[in-house]
């Protein structure tokens, strides 16, 4: 009896290596970023042995790297029920159901992955964008300090520490990461934009717009890097610079209100009051729900004599958020350049009930 089951074994063994020997073309093609065949192939395969968890498991992952998340879930939770050990596919039904947007649900994937190989590094990283995304910052630095401990140390694994640390605060150490990142990998421009955001963030504002100059040199095409740079030379009140840079951002993404928005603030700087009112006008057609933009527009209205206009952009401002005293007192100042004592009385009466510290003295010097 023990002879037959160790026959039986041995044939059963051989089957396995046969099938994953017949498998192993259909790996080259993956490797080859041919998933659509090896899709194809598997699928062939896998009505030939529907029984193989290792060929669910491989069309899950060309599933996955075709964008196709529901088809790649099925694949693998089919190859997980043959055998609910495999890491590799626990890890891989993780990034399909994150990019689904379900990230609680792929964490619990990406720690059974973990749980069956403590030495997974990929799925420490990908628990801790799951983590990231979820807001549970310090425990996404766990992770992927877990990972860069196991190692291989790369680029990679620096810049998403680097990046969970700048989340919390912690920029000084954050840089340090980002200067092993660049020790290893010196073409990525995303490192160099984020170690000039977080020496943006310790007013060190030359190191910045020094990293966000290399990071368009490597991608010119990338309008936040404009954005950063910009605002990094407004802080050093170099306003033409700003400029340059505000409308190369908007010359490569015109309808990102934020970009419009600040582009208008410095023309205002720079007196360029109808430059701003354009600016302004068309952060509010691109979001018209943001009481800021409203607000500066009011004050480009209000340089250029329309004391008419201001009123109705505070107006709208008020409408979106009513509780701003200094909303109120602004408008109520405009109301007087109108001679209509009696509504901006009124205006900063209710600045005086907000909280506004104004109010009072401008009631008792405008109103009876």
């Amino acid at each position: 009896m023990r002879r037959f089951l160790f026959i039986l074994f041995c044939l059963i063994s051989a089957t396995s290596f046969a099938q994953q020997d017949q498998l192993e073309p259909i790996r080259k093609k993956m490797s080859a970023g041919d998933q659509a065949g090896a899709k194809a192939d598997l699928t062939k395969f896998i009505e030939a042995n529907p029984k193989n968890k290792l060929a669910y498991a491989l069309r899950g992952k060309s599933r996955l790297a075709l964008e196709d998340y529901y088809g790649a879930i099925t694949d693998l939770s089919v190859s997980l029920e043959l055998d609910s050990t495999q890491a590799d596919a626990l890890n891989d039904r993780g990034l399909a159901k994150m990019n689904l947007g379900d990230d609680l649900a792929a964490i619990v994937d990406f720690s059974k992955a973990i749980r069956f190989n403590p030495k997974f590094a990929d799925a420490y990283t990908n628990r801790g964008f799951a983590k990231y995304n979820l807001d549970e910052v310090a425990d996404a630095y766990f992770d992927f300090s877990k990972a860069l401990e196991i190692g291989p140390a790369d680029a990679d694994k620096y810049y998403n520490c680097g990046v969970a640390k700048a989340a919390i605060g912690e920029f000084v150490s954050a840089i340090d990461d980002y200067n092993k990142a660049l020790e290893l990998d010196k073409t990525d421009p995303a490192l160099w934009n984020f170690r000039g955001i977080a020496y943006d963030q310790l007013s060190n504002f030359q190191l910045a717009i020094g990293d966000y100059t290399e990071a368009i040199k490597l991608d010119g095409k990338n309008p936040d890097y404009y954005e950063n740079r910009a605002l990094a030379r407004t802080s050093l009140n170099d306003l033409k610079g700003a400029l340059d840079d505000y409308n190369k951002a908007v010359e490569l993404n015109g309808d990102d209100p934020t970009t419009r928005n600040l582009r208008g603030v410095v023309r205002f700087n720079l007196q360029d009051f109808d430059g701003a009112i354009a600016d302004y006008t068309k952060a509010i057609e691109l979001d018209t729900d943001n009481p800021t933009y409203y607000d500066n527009r009011a004050l480009a209205r209000e340089q250029k004599q329309d004391f008419a206009g201001a009123v109705e952009d505070y107006s709208a401002s008020i409408d979106l958020f009513p509780t701003d005293p200094e909303t109120y007192v602004e408008r109520g100042k405009m109301k007087l350049r109108l001679n209509n004592s009696y509504d901006a009385c009124l205006d900063f009466k209710r600045a005086e009930e907000l909280g506004s510290p104004d109010a009072k003295g401008l009631m008792k010097k405008n109103c009876k």
